[in-house]
């Protein structure tokens, strides 16, 4: 009697220790809730690949120099670590977790990359506990509160704006319009037309209706602080932005534009030009125009202390210079010696 009574315990305990080990898994596992408020990454920069994302002073980057691999530094280029094996680019961070759209066909070694892995991903802010959340080819994702839009495509399903929710409960079909995500505010997203028109649209992801904010052709559209900032297609790819308060146009500059991003003092775009192209920098604005270098340039990414790019076609070496002070590009040689080191 006394050995069944000591066998039964025995069973219980690990039957209570199976359950709390259980629970805690679990709650391990939760994602909280963001506020609407949160975007998980800036227009520009996930127009620009998503390469960079910073979030309380951590950014969290694609590191050229090792395949596009998940890295994370301070914003002032120190404490560098690697986070994942695989190569990622629209990077969106949101309170203590990242995702981003992650493909092993250019990055990643061992067992676990022998077969191509792609989707979007999520994982904690060290790289841990990393999740699939749709296994679909994607274009470009942003997060905006609990859920990330993204364009899905595959054979059937071309470029076709689907949202699932963070803690992958939730996975939506949400229009069947070309729909890039990338610029959002407070839950709100700005996108130009690519189907019949190039009008200036905006999505309520409460509702997920869609509502005309500006009859024009434009596309590229970027929010910051009250305004959209886009290229103007009738108008030679020009730069303008458009005032939301006061619903009024200006054009920035007439250079014709590749590309852009907007930063809190700063425009930094590319000139296209035959004979003298130039990434360039103006206020915000378009006054005091400025070069930063000359020659053709790609993948502007801005974080709060500097402005990233490498030279058109050529993923390494990567140039950065202060976002807000003087012109000073340099090689981002701090990126090189992580992957050296690691």
């Amino acid at each position: 009697m006394k050995k069944n009574w000591k066998v039964l315990l025995i069973v219980t305990i690990i039957l209570l220790v199976l359950i709390i080990s259980a629970v805690f898994s679990s709650l391990s596992q939760r994602v909280p809730q963001n506020d609407l408020s949160v975007t998980g990454n800036t227009a520009g920069n996930l127009n620009n690949r998503g390469l960079f994302a910073e979030n309380n002073g951590k950014v969290y980057f694609a590191n050229a120099y090792d395949g596009g691999c998940l890295y994370s530094m301070n914003a002032d280029e120190t404490e560098f670590k690697k986070l994942s094996e695989a190569q990622v680019n629209a990077i969106n961070t949101g309170g203590d977790y990242l995702y981003y759209y992650m493909d092993s066909v250019n990055g990643g070694s061992g067992m676990g990359y022998v077969v191509r892995t792609f989707g979007v991903y999520r994982s904690k802010a060290n790289g841990s506990h990393t999740k699939c959340l749709d296994r679909s080819a994607s274009v470009n994702m942003v997060l905006t509160g609990d859920y990330l839009y993204y364009q899905r495509y595959n054979n059937k399903d071309f470029t076709k704006l689907y949202k699932v929710k963070t803690d992958k409960s939730e996975n939506e079909f949400v229009s069947d319009v070309m729909i890039n995500p990338a610029a959002c505010n407070n839950g709100i997203i700005y996108f130009s037309g690519a189907d019949k028109d190039h009008y200036l649209y905006a999505l309520d992801t409460r509702t997920d209706t869609i509502s005309t904010v500006l009859e024009g052709n434009l596309c590229f559209p970027a929010y910051h602080e009250g305004y959209i900032y886009y290229m103007d297609i009738s108008s030679n790819y020009c730069l303008c932005r458009y005032s939301l308060s006061s619903n009024t146009v200006e054009i920035l500059t007439n250079d014709r534009v590749d590309t852009f991003n907007v930063g809190d003092q700063f425009i930094y775009y590319q000139k296209n030009s035959v004979d003298a192209p130039a990434l360039m920098r103006m206020a915000l604005d378009g006054s005091n125009p400025e070069i930063v270098a000359e020659g053709n340039f790609e993948n502007i990414n801005l974080t709060s202390q500097y402005a990233y790019f490498n030279a058109f076609g050529a993923d390494v070496p990567v140039y950065h210079t202060p976002v807000n002070g003087s012109v000073n590009v340099t090689a981002f040689s701090a990126a090189q010696n992580a992957v050296s080191v690691k």
